[in-house]
């Protein structure tokens, strides 16, 4: 199972594959990162977390260690290096695991309820906590003893051994022993973290550990706590925690399938997992982004898992999409995706072919995408192009994962790019996933494009909308909802978002006429003007005008500076939020792309 397992992927000494990898950036990385010092993980930066709240200083530091090694490791084994030659990328590999065995601690400190119950600021490393970052360094660990072991035993033998007992230690002893974590999804509330963790936990059973009847029994662990995770997909394939999330979801209990091989069941929901990404896609870089997800998807994700899925199951649009995406990135692999997935990406020769033979276009976006369960319609002017107006809009519940106030929000979009937007995720604080999550302003339902009757959403799965009806015709897309049960007191409040495919196309946004007034909220992202009745947003080339019946409707421009680096990083120094206040009559607004 073990050697079927690996992707085609061999260690170091098969120089036949090595050498064929196209691994020129990879080189390029891993030559500028000895050139710098590496990162230094303190105990004071991980106790921020608990004295001032800031979790970013350590996380984004053992995030560089982690991409450090993995890039060194990657061009170690491109080059074959091994002594008695010089050795730089094997050193410097060596140097990284090793700094990162003798780490107290592989969790992120937000994660780790043992110490937050003990009620002290730095962790124990007879106590440790299974999350996402130690799971992260286990799958580093296996994957660096698989694919370089045998020049690490010659250049440091002993250090093998090393990262074997740490990864035993800190994640396969506490998977074992404690059956109850909170990540298992025991009571149905299975998340990303699921798939994420078990996967490197599957990784280190697979690739360190040398007992087969141990082995076994971690394998069937895995298996067990992978479908507390599937039985909670959505049949319609969809993420409530958006396109961004499926790479460490989704896309983990693909390879979690790869490794298990011909032992395991594919569940039936994978023919309609895998389409997700793309049915989300705007055009180009651009999402739907939903709860914390940014709206402009990094390039750096294993998108040759997608590609094999989408030749195993027949799939030609997640084919085209997945190679089409990286050949868009200008890399087939990308480090900062995880060492295992840039090895299995690097060795495969059909990958390298796949991505070579991508033609221009975006062949995969349909005319209009719509997925029931998490009540998400994507609907575009002209379906195989990013050209022209691409409305998505989401009736869905305040009690989803990552979830933000945004039931009845909608996105458009120009030639796939973002101007009626998504704030997305802020940088994660300690406070980002507690009682006070709801008192950061991109997650408020008064910064999304949502009314505003009186009252604003409040948080919970109770807080949804009903009666939701989507018509599709040639003509035009629609959904409607209604959306009071997100609004304490509101009896009933119907908003319908269509898009008009004719000339020109264009989008209309209705709200009920029973309240008054009400504010509607439109979040701009661009270059936005107003005058009499309409604004126009104008980004990277494309312009859209919003328009109303100026009679009884008044409209405010608010702009708001970004100080926060992922958001700054997504849109640039400033959102601009229009505000509608209607006080009678029609509470209407139309888009249209201005050409």
């Amino acid at each position: 199972m073990v050697e079927s397992a690996l992707f085609g992927c061999p260690d170091v000494r098969d120089r036949a594959v090595w050498a064929a990898a196209d691994g020129a950036a990879v080189l390029a990385d891993a030559r500028a990162l000895l050139a710098r010092p590496a990162p230094v993980l303190t105990a004071t930066a991980w106790a921020r977390t608990f004295r001032d709240g800031v979790r970013t200083e350590y996380e984004d530091a053992a995030r560089e260690l982690r991409e450090r090694v993995t890039t060194l490791v990657l061009a170690a084994v491109l080059t074959g290096e091994a002594p008695p030659d010089e050795v730089p990328f094997l050193d410097g590999a060596i140097d990284g695991l090793v700094a990162l065995a003798e780490a107290t601690t592989w969790c992120w400190a937000p994660h780790d309820r043992h110490t937050a119950a003990r009620g002290e600021v730095l962790a124990d490393p007879g106590d440790p906590f299974l999350d996402l970052g130690a799971a992260e360094v286990a799958s580093l660990f296996a994957w660096a003893d698989h694919a370089l072991g045998p020049h690490l035993d010659l250049r440091a033998p002993g250090v093998r051994k090393r990262l074997r007992r740490e990864v035993e230690l800190r994640v396969l002893t506490p998977f074992e022993r404690i059956r109850d974590w909170h990540w298992l999804g025991l009571d149905g509330d299975a998340h990303n973290w699921n798939p994420w963790i078990h996967s490197a936990v599957l990784t280190a059973a697979l690739l360190l550990v040398d007992d087969e009847e141990r082995r076994r029994r971690l394998v069937e662990l895995v298996v067990e706590g992978l479908g507390h995770y599937v039985a909670v997909l959505p049949d319609d394939g969809g993420i409530d925690e958006g396109a961004a999330y499926w790479w460490h979801g989704a896309c983990r209990l693909l390879e979690c399938l790869d490794l298990l091989g011909v032992d395991a069941p594919e569940p039936p929901v994978l023919a309609e997992l895998i389409r997700f990404p793309h049915r989300m896609h705007l055009g180009g870089d651009a999402f739907v982004n939903a709860g914390d997800a940014p709206a402009h998807l990094s390039p750096a994700q294993p998108w040759h898992v997608l590609h094999r899925w989408g030749e195993r199951l027949g799939d030609a649009a997640v084919c085209a999409f997945a190679a089409g995406r990286a050949r868009a990135g200008g890399r087939l692999v990308w480090p900062e995706a995880g060492l295992g997935r840039a090895l299995s990406g690097l060795a495969d020769p059909r990958w390298r072919a796949a991505v070579a033979a991508a033609e221009p276009g975006e062949p995969w976006l349909a005319r209009e995408e719509w997925l029931p369960r998490v009540q998400v319609l994507v609907a575009r002017e002209t379906a195989g192009t990013a050209r022209g107006l691409t409305v998505a809009v989401k009736a869905g519940h305040n009690g989803e994962r990552h979830n933000h106030l945004d039931v009845g929000s909608f996105w458009v979009a120009a030639d796939g790019v973002p101007v009626v937007a998504d704030v997305g995720q802020p940088t994660y604080t300690a406070g980002s996933f507690g009682p006070d999550r709801y008192r950061a302003w991109p997650l408020r339902s008064e910064w999304h494009n949502v009314p505003e009757p009186g009252v604003t959403q409040e948080p919970g799965e109770a807080s949804g909308a009903r009666d939701v009806r989507v018509a599709l015709t040639a003509a035009g897309a629609t959904l409607s909802a209604d959306l009071a049960g997100a609004y304490p007191g509101v009896a009933r409040w119907i908003r319908s978002v269509r898009l008009v495919r004719g000339a020109p196309a264009h989008v209309v946004v209705a709200d009920d006429d029973s309240v008054r007034p009400v504010r509607l909220r439109h979040v701009l992202a661009g270059a936005v003007e107003l005058g009499t009745g309409e604004a126009s947003v104008s980004r990277n080339g494309v312009r859209v005008r919003l328009s109303w019946d100026p009679r009884h409707t008044t409209a405010e421009l608010e702009r708001r500076v970004l100080a926060d680096p992922l958001l700054r990083a997504a849109w640039g120094e400033h959102l601009t939020r229009l505000t509608l206040l209607v006080r009678e009559g029609p509470a209407r607004v139309r888009l249209e792309q201005v050409r």
